[in-house]
């Protein structure tokens, strides 16, 4: 995936012929608009043929139209407004059914995620999350549930996990102050991205604690930053981003954890069963 889709384009503009030109002049003025376009809809849309849109995105390093379309919606979703993504979804969907549309498209998003994750990061980040002294989990705003599903349940398998709660940035800082080299922090976001994300990864990497980030893509602020990238697709259903992706990697994460610790986590949970059976956590039929 390229890093600058903007700037690559820009780049190789002198070099592309008349066609060609028109199909980066057009990306480059109407991303929003051909983020979700087929190369034949593109190229109906340039007066061009199907097969040029192709070269076009050969031309650029992508391996065929649909990696370089998937590019340009990465750049899309950092950029646009709620009513922005709004106004695109409805002129994706039509007058489609959105159960069907909405979970056939999630489907997809954790299939194409399953094939697309580095398995040697996803490997590294379970060896980090186990050896670790201090897990401290942060995500904001959408990604905030993602980050208490992933606290909750981490809890539950190890005692030294933390929360950081989303408040105002100072406290974002007092919450990690004392973070270090043998701590990790797990960061999760999605477009549109959090400052505040970013400039607690630059602390945790300034204070050499392992960063494990979940995010989107390889373009994401998060990336930089981390030791361990994971990434997950998660393409708007509308004014919201679809979360289904990230989640299934928590979830896997979680699997691969409790693997790893073995006995330990069976022992853990036959204490919590009988201290939630004597103390009545759960209702009993």
């Amino acid at each position: 995936m390229k890093k600058d889709l903007a700037a690559l384009i820009a780049s190789v503009m002198p070099e592309l012929s008349k066609g060609k030109k028109k199909i980066a002049q057009t990306i480059l003025s109407d991303y929003d608009k051909v983020a979700y376009m087929t190369a034949a809809k593109l190229s109906e849309m340039v007066g061009v043929s199907e097969s040029t849109v192709v070269r076009f995105a050969i031309d650029l390093g992508f391996d065929g139209y649909p990696e370089f379309q998937h590019a340009v919606q990465e750049l899309v979703r950092a950029k646009l407004t709620p009513n922005q993504r709004i106004k695109i979804a409805e002129e994706r969907l039509g007058g489609a059914n959105p159960i069907e549309n909405v979970m056939m498209s999630d489907a997809e998003k954790i299939k194409y995620t399953m094939h697309s994750i580095d398995r040697a990061a996803f490997s590294a980040a379970v060896d980090a999350i186990v050896s670790a002294d201090n897990v401290y989990i942060f995500g904001v705003r959408s990604s905030a549930f993602l980050a208490g599903f992933f606290n909750f349940n981490l809890g539950m398998i190890q005692d030294n996990v933390r929360l950081v709660q989303p408040t105002s940035s100072s406290e974002v800082f007092e919450q990690i102050l004392g973070i270090g080299p043998r701590d990790v922090l797990i960061a999760i976001s999605f477009p549109r991205y959090s400052g505040k994300i970013v400039n607690a990864l630059k602390y945790a990497r300034s204070r050499e604690a392992t960063v494990i980030a979940l995010t989107d893509s390889v373009q994401s602020p998060l990336a930089e930053h981390a030791n361990h990238l994971l990434t997950a697709q998660s393409d708007m259903a509308s004014f919201v981003d679809s979360l289904v992706a990230p989640l299934s990697i928590i979830d896997a994460l979680l699997v691969a954890v409790t693997q790893r610790r073995g006995e330990e986590v069976r022992e853990r949970f036959d204490l919590l069963e009988r201290v939630w059976d004597e103390y009545d956590v759960y209702a009993k039929n």
